[in-house]
């Protein structure tokens, strides 16, 4: 007559802080993630700029650790704005008050979080 059984909600299995170590390889930004399925993944469209940037354009190698939710070591973020081109995802930041930078996530974001995260934190080392 009446089901009471309980809907088990959907447990988030992503990790709630991660970490990738992109490189440069060929003169572009890259990382791999083999518990991802992910090799010489690269970033581009403004993110590959972001990480120059905040490395200080000297560096082949950093480490990224990131989150939906802030984290007390977190040191920058970049704010959704829309959908992107090909299933990724458009975000925007200001590293200083006279300009709005933007970049696009592809959509190997989602090997990270279950949809694109309105805000995310992170650190580059």
């Amino acid at each position: 007559m009446f089901n009471l059984t309980k809907k088990k909600k959907k447990k988030d299995s992503m990790n709630q802080i991660n970490v990738i170590n992109p490189y440069k390889y060929n003169g572009m930004w890259v990382f791999d993630d083999e518990s991802k399925g992910l090799d010489k993944e690269p970033f581009v469209a403004g993110a590959d700029t972001l990480i120059d940037t905040l490395t200080g354009g000297t560096k082949d190698n950093c480490q990224i650790v990131f989150s939906r939710d802030a984290f007390p070591s977190a040191d920058f973020t970049v704010n959704k704005i829309g959908p992107g081109i090909g299933g990724g995802t458009n975000y925007k930041y200001d590293i200083d008050k006279d300009m709005t930078h933007y970049l696009w996530l592809c959509p190997a974001l989602l090997k990270y979080f279950n949809k694109p995260p309105s805000n995310i934190h992170f650190q580059i080392q």
